[in-house]
């Protein structure tokens, strides 16, 4: 199954499990149901989103976009990842005002709704996320030939990231349904499981949203190690110098760079040519799949920077 049924499946999923959560959320009063609907509801959103991303990526490059559509992946794991930390705060609100003001919560109820949401959430994570060995092992076969370097895509990955933690806020809301349905009380656990949940979404969430962010702004790609880069480049025969070099990420996993390369002596074009493949043949070792490079039988002028570029 691509990456595009697997999505579908999983909306198909969460409209289902968001429905059935509201009308029984307001039945039992219970604020955790209608916290994980919420969630829900925009994993749908979410899901949707990826979809988007997925149809968009596999659209070719254009005059007017060169590179294609791969960013629209890493936007919509942007998108996801601000929604979330913006739903789970907004329930965290709410779970505090309960926790001022508590209401009785049908335990039976919550319990069995919450494990059935837990099941397919869990399912529908599993159907996104099943998606990233296969997109792993795509990656590996592209870069062994020049393409996109080893790596879950981060749209699916976010999407990904929606499912499993509303998962996690239906264990916690049945957890807290069996407590109050054996007890009879202990109606704080509703919001309090909210809230704890709530918190570790959200570490996730901002994890999610700072790697998109980097990859926007053009960061060196996290785990690409310039100095072992530059070191072995200098390795190579006819290779004196390699600087104003710039890596960075057109998507997670397509990655970019160019350079200028200090060639020895004063070599034929081809003699220069194999130096430059033999470069452009180390980039790809890192997972960089598209190396501009510029060959130089001179020191660069004083304004070309001899020191391999930061991060950014």
């Amino acid at each position: 199954m691509d990456s595009e049924r697997r999505l579908v499946v999983a909306t198909g999923l969460n409209i289902g499990v968001t429905a059935g959560q509201v009308v029984a959320g307001i039945a039992a009063g219970s604020l955790g149901l209608l916290a994980d609907a919420g969630h829900n509801l925009t994993d749908t959103g979410a899901v949707l989103l990826a979809l988007v991303a997925v149809r968009l990526t596999r659209r070719p490059a254009t005059s007017g976009r060169s590179w294609g559509w791969h960013r629209s992946g890493v936007l919509a794991a942007q998108a996801n990842a601000a929604m979330l930390l913006i739903v789970t705060a907004l329930l965290g609100y709410a779970a505090i005002a309960r926790l001022l003001n508590p209401s009785p919560v049908d335990g039976a109820v919550v319990l069995v709704v919450a494990l059935v949401a837990a099941a397919l959430n869990g399912l529908g994570a599993y159907v996104v996320g099943g998606g990233h060995a296969h997109a792993g092992a795509q990656g590996g076969h592209e870069h062994a030939t020049g393409g996109l370097a080893h790596g879950p895509d981060m749209n699916l990955r976010g999407a990904t990231l929606h499912l499993l933690a509303d998962a996690l806020v239906s264990l916690g809301v049945a957890a807290a349904g069996l407590v109050i349905l054996l007890t009879g009380g202990f109606g704080w656990l509703d919001p309090a499981v909210t809230i704890v949940v709530g918190v570790v979404i959200g570490a996730y969430a901002v994890r999610l949203l700072r790697e998109s962010t980097e990859v926007l702004l053009e960061s060196t790609p996290a785990g690409l190690d310039v100095d072992a880069l530059h070191a072995d480049a200098l390795a190579l025969p006819g290779v004196l110098e390699l600087h104003d070099v710039h890596v960075w990420s057109i998507s997670d996993r397509l990655r970019a760079a160019s350079g200028h390369v200090l060639v020895d002596g004063h070599p034929s074009l081809e003699d220069a040519r194999v130096v430059g493949e033999a470069v452009k043949g180390l980039m790809g070792a890192y997972g960089i799949a598209h190396a501009t490079l510029e060959l130089e039988c001179e020191p660069c002028a004083p304004d070309c920077s001899p020191q391999m570029s930061p991060r950014g």
